[in-house]
């Protein structure tokens, strides 16, 4: 069942609170910085790719990505509330000020443009799918993610469909249960569409 765009807005809303306030409880008090984020992020690019941007169809990638997101996401792998075989135990590791230095560099990475073309076919009926499901309603209207909501433009289109099966199949763990509840109205053929629309959008330069 397909949510109305201010109830999206609204629960979007509402975990973007909820995530701050969390966030706020374990954030350590040194000012996050790109530069110490630079050196400890050394351990990423194996899989994330050389200053966030990915080259692996199974990674996504984290340059322009919000720096809310990236903590949030962290702090998840971190307290078990996201698994994942290479992310949980790395996340295990990391400090409050880890992971805003983390997410202080990633943001501020310039997103290249993507690799991926969209079929064709596949660029109406996508752009049409992300309307009537509402992805631009939490990811804006570019796509590109705001605050604790990520940035979906120019990602991995096997990591997106990845993503979105896992959401259908309640089994990918997140903070607020949206995506859960908004990828059951999709079916195998539309999360393949979304995201392969979703991979060959443009980056837009400069948006957070």
């Amino acid at each position: 069942m397909r949510h109305p765009r201010s109830v999206l807005a609204r629960r979007a809303g509402a975990a973007a609170s909820a995530a701050l306030l969390m966030l706020a409880a374990y954030a350590g008090p040194a000012a996050a910085g790109a530069e110490e984020g630079r050196a400890k992020a050394a351990t990423c690019v194996a899989c994330h790719g050389e200053n966030g941007n990915s080259t692996s169809p199974a990674f996504p990638s984290l340059s322009g990505q919000p720096k809310q997101f990236i903590v949030s996401a962290l702090f998840q792998f971190r307290e078990g509330k996201r698994q994942n075989e290479i992310m949980t135990p790395m996340a295990a590791k990391l400090s409050n000020a880890d992971m805003n230095d983390l997410a202080a560099y990633f943001s501020a990475q310039p997103a290249l443009a993507p690799q991926h073309k969209t079929a064709p076919a596949n660029v109406e009926k996508g752009r049409q799918l992300s309307v009537q499901n509402n992805c631009v309603a939490c990811h804006a209207a570019n796509l590109m993610g705001q605050q604790h909501i990520p940035r979906l433009a120019g990602q991995q289109k096997d990591y997106l469909r990845a993503q979105l099966a896992s959401f259908k199949a309640s089994t990918r763990g997140e903070m607020d249960g949206v995506m859960t509840s908004a990828a059951q109205a999709l079916s195998a053929d539309d999360i393949d569409v979304l995201a392969d629309y979703l991979a060959g959008l443009p980056v837009a330069a400069g948006a957070r």
